[in-house]
């Protein structure tokens, strides 16, 4: 990674941020984008401390022309562009028939369309330095997970996006990688929407027993060196992607009794 360029969108917490330091720590520079300016601000001084040369941006991913200022920026300080961490992601926790469809439009606008623009933008630089573009995605991009149909949904979208785009740069050099941290202690889920819209305050899940997001930025980055198409992260993920494919009614059924045990779970148990 040694003066490599990495943007990452949603850079300000979680596995966006852990990324900004692992990449940074690898010998990259890094531009994080972020729609909190004090997150950005400190974010940027704690990589800064770190030794790490940064670039904070002030973007909104659901906006095409945010976007293509964020990618235009970091070009314009580093003047190039190597990997792109489609990272910047929001979930929400309800179930469909009671859902507000902004919930999902939002969902979609953020998971998905931000994933579209940004890469848009960034892919003739990515091609130019024979890149990586990374999809930061979930199991739930794999298998559908009950009360969170539009977040599913946008992941699934993600993936054929970008599995497709591999398709089409396989012989133009540019990598694309599809990680599935699986359950990741992040603020995800804290600020994952209800079914009216509103943030859901806190998480329904013990976030002491997940995966770091620390441990996931350096899965990614390792991934990201080798080159690989797919990482699933946990054991948990890679047994619901085989069951899913070879067992689907069963895994109906297991998905629905796990999500069910969730606190405050919207599923009838």
């Amino acid at each position: 990674m040694k003066n490599k360029v990495v943007l990452i969108t949603g850079g300000t917490s979680g596995i966006g941020k852990a990324c900004a330091f692992v990449f940074g720590k690898a010998g990259a520079k890094v531009a994080i984008s972020g729609r909190n300016q004090q997150n950005l601000t400190e974010t940027s001084q704690e990589l800064a401390a770190a030794g790490i040369d940064n670039l904070a941006i002030n973007a909104d991913v659901s906006i095409e022309e945010q976007c293509e200022r964020m990618v235009a920026e970091t070009v314009a300080k580093y003047g190039r562009l190597d990997v792109l961490i489609n990272n910047a992601g929001i979930s929400m926790r309800a179930l469909f028939e009671d859902l507000d469809l902004d919930v999902i439009r939002k969902v979609m606008d953020i998971n998905f369309w931000g994933t579209v623009y940004t890469t848009k933008y960034a892919l003739p630089h990515i091609m130019a330095t024979k890149g990586s573009v990374i999809g930061i995605s979930s199991i739930a991009g794999y298998r559908g997970l009950p009360a969170r149909t539009g977040y599913s949904a946008s992941k699934f979208a993600m993936h054929g996006f970008l599995e497709t785009l591999r398709t089409e740069m396989l012989h133009k050099g540019v990598h694309v990688l599809i990680a599935c941290p699986g359950f990741t202690a992040s603020n995800i889920r804290n600020t994952a929407l209800a079914a009216n819209g509103q943030q859901q305050g806190e998480s329904p899940r013990n976030e002491g027993n997940m995966m770091t997001a620390e441990e996931v930025a350096e899965r990614i980055l390792k991934a990201t060196l080798q080159r690989k198409r797919d990482l699933v992260m946990t054991f948990q993920g890679k047994l619901t992607v085989f069951l899913n494919k070879w067992f689907p009614s069963l895994t109906d059924k297991l998905v629905y009794n796990h999500m069910a045990k969730e606190k405050d779970s919207p599923l009838s148990k």
